[in-house]
Parts: C-alpha cells; sequence; structure tokens
C-alpha cells in the first residue's frame, strides 16, 4: 500500500494485521482520486473510519489543508500516527481515537471532504451518512464518499444533499454525495 501521488508519492504505507481493516485498494484508490483530484488542494478533510489513514494521507500528500482521523480501534489509531510520520504529515493532521458516531454528534468543525468507509457488515455507513447530513457539517461545495458493497449503494440522502455519482470497480462501489444544485451555486 503506497501514496499514489503528491509530497509522499511512492511513500509505503504501514498496514494493520488481521482482517478486521478491509484496506482500499490500489484501483479503487486511483478511481476515487481521480474523481476528486481537483477538489482536494487546500480542503479540509475527515477520514471517519480511519483504518490505516490511507486516503486521509493521500488527500494530505495532494494538498489538503489539514486532515481529521477517526477510529475505534487504539491499534488503528497508533498506526495512523506512525504512517503520518512516515510521510511527513503529522503537522497537518490530528488523530482521534473514538467512536465515529460519538465523534460526529461532538463535531464542532466543519470539513470539504468527508471519507466514509466502515466495515461492510457493521451497518455503519447509512448512520454515518444520516449524521453527517443532519448535522449538515460539510462547508458549501463539500462531498461525502462513501465506499460499499457495489451492490448495496447507500440510499440517497435527504435533501438539501444528493448523490453527485456512484462508481463501480468490480465488487466495491463508491458514492460521492454532495449539496443539491442551489446549495452549490451560493458563495
Amino acid at each position: 500500500m503506497r501514496v499514489i501521488t503528491g509530497s509522499a508519492r511512492g511513500r509505503r504505507l504501514k498496514e494493520l494485521e488481521g482482517m478486521e481493516t478491509r484496506p482500499t485498494t490500489d484501483r479503487v484508490k486511483e478511481g476515487l482520486f481521480s474523481a476528486l483530484q481537483f477538489e482536494i488542494e487546500g480542503r479540509r478533510v475527515l477520514d471517519l473510519f480511519a483504518g490505516t489513514g490511507q486516503l486521509g494521507i493521500e488527500c494530505l500528500s495532494r494538498g489538503a489543508a489539514w486532515a481529521v482521523f477517526v477510529d475505534r480501534r487504539p491499534d488503528a489509531v497508533k498506526l495512523v500516527k506512525e504512517n503520518l510520520k512516515l510521510t511527513a504529515l503529522q503537522d497537518r493532521a490530528r488523530v482521534v481515537e473514538g467512536d465515529a458516531m460519538a465523534f460526529l454528534q461532538s463535531l464542532k468543525e466543519r470539513f470539504d471532504i468527508v471519507l466514509l468507509d466502515p466495515p461492510y457488515d457493521a451497518g455503519l455507513l447509512e448512520p454515518a451518512i444520516r449524521c453527517l447530513t443532519a448535522f449538515d457539517i460539510l462547508n458549501p461545495h463539500g462531498i461525502i464518499v462513501a465506499e460499499h458493497p457495489a451492490d448495496r449503494p447507500p440510499q440517497a440522502p435527504e435533501a438539501p444533499y444528493r448523490v453527485r455519482r456512484t462508481y463501480r470497480y468490480g465488487k466495491i462501489g463508491l458514492t460521492l454525495i454532495c449539496r443539491g444544485k442551489d446549495q452549490e451555486n451560493e458563495g
């Protein structure tokens, strides 16, 4: 698992042992960052089910201004910190150990990009999307990126949010959720 491009290009990231964490495949990661390539620089990123931290680290490497990584597992939190240090990106990041849903409910800051890649069978994707849209923590033009099994895309969110596009990479799907057209044209 390597950083694709940017300041940390080619750096190999450490991975968690065991099957509980499923890192995003290179093909899906390349597709994701191809879709987001012009929307990352200078942005604030939330990597909500961080695991290894690879998606948030890729955003930082590509010029994101700040990233917050959240994971409930102490070993994952430790690994994200190690990977940030390996890539020399720790000065633009905060790592939080804790439950993702509790973190969202206590959140006081706003983000431009939210990365959601919870364990597929944990049933956390839909509640996380509902929580994110209900608390409205996205800045104008913000994007929620949800990774999911290709045959189980998330339900369409309530207005003013909408599904911008769903991509399919074999058995894996990526859904981009953003504010509706009226809100996108503001500001």
